[in-house]
């Protein structure tokens, strides 16, 4: 008897992260839009029609990276308290996002929502995904009687300034900096 399930781990996993790293690194080198599956299977050591047949499109491939990318990075924590909460959130993202696939992921969601109907979907898909582990947290903090913001509220003054600033260059978010983004978002927040 044979088991023909795919084993975690096994060629299929070392594919996958072969052609994740390649497309990081086409993203952080060249930009989206300037590569080609061929390129990322000639980086990654695989035949075109591997990714052809696992992903479909460059578009479906880059948004699967950017959805892995965002769900193993920046867990969602439970402290038992939203203040500390969103502090280690905020915390986890910005060095997240300053590490060079951070940037090269946030290059790319920004490049594929500019890439017509398909890259819109790919953003709409990571903003949704970024979206759920916040409401995630933020309903958590509900249950436990605490006053959460909205999660749009949390995009816009924690999240936003921390993209912004990798996406432009203006340096790593500090603890302190990160502090202050949370300290002004609470400060607004009804009791």
């Amino acid at each position: 008897m044979t088991d023909t399930s795919r084993r975690p781990g096994g060629r299929s996993a070392r594919v996958k992260v072969a052609v994740h790293r390649a497309v990081t690194e086409l993203v952080a080198e060249t930009g989206y839009g300037n590569f080609t599956v061929g390129d990322v299977a000639a980086r990654a050591g695989v035949a075109d029609s591997s990714i052809y047949r696992r992903w479909g499109t460059l578009e479906a491939l880059t948004t699967d990276v950017a959805l892995t990318w965002l769900t193993t990075n920046s867990p969602i924590p439970d402290t038992g308290s939203l203040d500390t909460d969103l502090r280690q959130y905020a915390a986890d993202v910005a060095r997240d996002v300053s590490g060079p696939d951070g940037l090269a992921v946030l290059r790319l969601i920004i490049a594929l929502s500019q890439a017509g109907a398909p890259g819109a979907q790919a953003r709409d898909q990571f903003l949704t995904e970024r979206r759920g582990q916040l409401q995630q947290m933020l309903d958590r903090a509900h249950a436990r009687g605490e006053h959460p913001p909205e999660a749009l509220d949390v995009l816009d003054h924690i999240l936003a300034p921390i993209y912004v600033r990798t996406l432009f260059g203006m340096g790593t978010m500090t603890s302190d900096d990160v502090d202050t983004l949370v300290d002004r978002l609470l400060a607004n927040v009804p009791a």
